[in-house]
């Protein structure tokens, strides 16, 4: 079992930028394996390793489209190369921000490039609910929540109810 917990918002490391990674080793595959057990248990479909306090460019994703079998990535360094000017919206939610839910517009298709955890350059381009994925923890590397991507009274009004769940938790008894 992990000793790692996600970091939940208004916390301020998730706004910060994630460092590149320079090697790809025994410990850093242990952290992917965590990262990937923490994002099941979660029943989410990615993790940035800044949501679990590591300000590393590493997300896992395990993603599953209609019957399809779930597709699990682990991707170390990851970039988007290119982004398609088809939007697409699909109702976004965080493991950072429990319980919070918003339609977010964002483009249809990416082709991402990364390292694979053999370290092998690797580079896919996809569409659907893995793009929204990819795009949604990539933007976690670089400080960016979904909620960024709303309008500011929308984006609001989350924040404060973040902020109420986390006082009452503090207030809550043992």
């Amino acid at each position: 079992m992990s000793r790692l917990s996600i970091i939940t918002a208004p916390d301020p490391i998730l706004r910060k930028k994630s460092a590149p990674l320079e090697t790809i080793d025994d410990a850093l595959r242990a952290l992917m394996d965590d990262m990937f057990e923490i994002m099941v248990a979660g029943d989410g479909i990615g993790l940035a390793a800044i949501q679990v306090g590591v300000a590393k460019r590493l997300i896992v994703t395990r993603v599953a489209e209609g019957d399809e079998p779930p597709v699990a990535l682990r991707l170390v360094n990851p970039e988007i190369l290119w982004r398609s000017d088809e939007p697409s919206v699909h109702e976004e939610g965080c493991l950072s921000l429990p319980d919070q839910l918003a339609e977010v517009e964002r483009p249809e298709r990416v082709r991402v490039t990364y390292l694979d955890a053999a370290g092998e350059r690797r580079e896919l381009e996809t569409g659907g609910l893995l793009a929204t994925c990819l795009q949604h923890e990539i933007d976690h590397l670089d400080g960016v929540l979904f909620v960024d991507h709303l309008s500011l009274v929308k984006r609001s009004m989350i924040i404060r109810k973040l902020k109420k769940a986390q006082r009452q938790k503090a207030v809550a008894p043992a």
